[in-house]
């Protein structure tokens, strides 16, 4: 699948030395196709690595993707380069009147903070409101969702006695349901969190249908009728190294840290940790991208309004 980012965005060349086909302005310009405009809200801390993760995890369909970075207008973020932020970024005041085929929001590391002291949770209301006329499918990540399930649906999150990390088994729960379409019974996906959504709430909830659950992690995957909107608990968009680099870096700071659960050859941290959840997590952007934003989305984006879903 071509990806249509801007020219000189860093994780470009990144990701053509990974034989992943990323199309320039130019050559996009000059094809005769309406490619798949895709925003990815990125509240992450160091936004280069998110950025890079999640064109990878959007590069496994034949499908044509422009994506749009959007930052927060009320956060001013201190670990990445003001420099790639005005370059790369768009605030949600200048992409507001815009509508996009699909919108992702990613976690973010303030989830010990309740929702409403978040400095730019306020904002964030307002975007996910936006998104049930402007957006065909949402997918939210890790926080992402939590906050999205406290938003749309009043599920309140919890904080775990320790935090959540590792390597974990789901069960696919709703087979019949294309999102899960490809996936093994069981199939692993990386989490690293310190809260949760209690299960039983999410099942209590009759606007959402679970697809998929682990016994020590709980929901991984829920969406409601439609796949308007799609909340994925965990960290399918991490690469090999992220809970590494997580654990050595919460280990140099004196942080109580665990290490990560399944993931290293016999516990020990030198060892090259194995991928183990790649094949599912292309599967189910790929999955997301074909059944819930193409074969859901209007050619005419601005014909995209709530009542596609009543």
């Amino acid at each position: 699948m071509p990806i249509k980012v801007q020219s000189d965005l860093p994780a470009k060349e990144i990701l053509e030395n990974e034989n992943i086909f990323v199309m320039d302005e130019y050559r996009a310009m000059h094809q005769d196709i309406r490619p798949l405009q895709i925003c990815i809200l990125n509240l992450m801390p160091v936004k280069q690595d998110t950025e890079l993760q999640l064109l990878r995890a959007l590069s496994n369909t034949p499908l044509h993707i422009e994506v749009t970075f959007m930052k927060m207008n009320s956060h001013i973020s201190i670990n990445t380069p003001i420099q790639h932020l005005n370059r790369f970024y768009n605030t949600f005041d200048e992409l507001k009147d815009k509508k996009f085929d699909g919108l992702i929001i990613t976690g973010a590391p303030v989830e010990q903070i309740p929702f409403e002291e978040v400095d730019y949770w306020g904002e964030l209301c307002e975007i996910m409101e936006w998104t049930k006329g402007h957006v065909t499918s949402t997918l939210h990540i890790c926080w992402g969702a939590q906050a999205g399930l406290y938003y749309h649906f009043g599920i309140e999150k919890i904080l775990l006695k320790e935090k959540l990390f590792g390597v974990f088994e789901h069960k696919v729960m709703n087979r019949k349901i294309p999102l899960v379409r490809g996936f093994d019974d069981y199939f692993m996906i990386p989490h690293s969190r310190h809260t949760a959504v209690r299960s039983k709430d999410i099942h209590n909830c009759k606007e959402l249908t679970v697809l998929a659950e682990s016994e020590e992690a709980g929901v991984l995957l829920c969406m409601t009728e439609g796949g308007k909107q799609i909340f994925i608990m965990g960290h399918p968009e991490y690469d090999r190294y992220t809970l590494h680099n997580e654990y050595i870096r919460d280990k140099e700071k004196g942080l109580p840290i665990q290490m990560p659960k399944n993931y290293y050859p016999e516990d020990d941290d030198t060892k090259k940790p194995p991928l183990q959840w790649r094949s599912h997590s292309n599967n189910l952007y790929s999955n997301w991208l074909n059944y819930y934003v193409y074969q859901v989305t209007p050619y005419d984006l601005d014909e995209i309004s709530p009542a596609m879903w009543i």
